[in-house]
């Protein structure tokens, strides 16, 4: 079961940045993302000067930018909050397009929209170079509790089991003659749901019982890979460093 598993973000390649160690690409987009979180929201120019970064990133990766805008859709649902704070928000109020919005209300949507879509962009470049079992290596190499590692190892593992799970037991469900679009077999939807919880669980204590038979102690192996020279921690901060750089002047501007 471990062989074949790689997550539906990750693309292969073997650019500079998909060969950087996974440590320092952990650290440089955690870096970024605070940079971003912290850059006032009326610095227009600083965001600006992000998403160039990461244009900057996607082409040394060989990542089109199309590819990550169709993955970033999952932030629509703050994108639909943010676009009704300037008709909700309190405090003076302009006209725009003949239509009355809140200043406030508005500078707080642009807040939300263009942090959110920036720090999806960095997880998304993250994730899209680094291969899971990377990511993890990553981790331990950064010291993070053995379990936190062993909590997101088997979650990252076994997700596509249970994702698959879930769609046997609608296609069993369907072929039974349940329709999801009808709203009084929502029932059934909820006790599907109750059902997977539960085979999910004795999946997991299975699992369990099998890795403590074979000698799991609760700490997962740290795989021997030589550690980045100050060369390799140096370009791969780059990111990073333009970004506090840009914070900085943003700051005190």
């Amino acid at each position: 079961m471990g062989a074949g598993h790689s997550h539906l973000l990750y693309r292969a390649g073997d650019s500079p940045v998909h060969t950087l160690a996974p440590q320092v690409k952990i650290i440089s987009a955690l870096a970024m993302v605070l940079c971003v979180v912290a850059t006032p929201r009326t610095e227009y120019w600083a965001f600006a000067g992000y998403f160039l970064v990461l244009l900057v990133v996607w082409a040394i990766a060989g990542v089109p930018p199309k590819w990550f805008a169709a993955r970033a859709m999952i932030e629509i649902p703050f994108v639909v909050l943010a676009l009704l704070l300037p008709f909700v928000g309190g405090g003076q109020r302009t006209s725009f397009l003949g239509l009355s919005v809140s200043i406030e209300g508005t500078l707080a949507g642009w807040n939300i929209v263009i942090k959110g879509t920036l720090g999806v962009l960095v997880s998304l470049t993250l994730a899209a170079s680094t291969s899971h079992r990377d990511l993890i290596a990553g981790l331990q190499r950064l010291r993070v509790p053995s379990l936190i590692i062993t909590i997101a190892t088997l979650m990252i593992r076994y997700v596509e089991v249970i994702v698959q799970e879930a769609r046997r037991m609608r296609i069993a469900r369907i072929s039974r003659g349940h329709d999801p679009r009808f709203l009084w077999q929502i029932g059934a939807t909820a006790r599907g749901i109750g059902t997977l919880f539960i085979r999910s669980y004795e999946r997991g204590e299975r699992v369990h019982i099998a890795m403590l038979s074979r000698g799991f102690s609760g700490v997962t192996p740290e795989p021997a890979r030589p550690r980045p020279g100050v060369r390799l921690w140096a370009a791969g901060l780059v990111p990073a460093a333009v970004s506090l750089a840009t914070l900085t002047v943003a700051l005190w501007t």
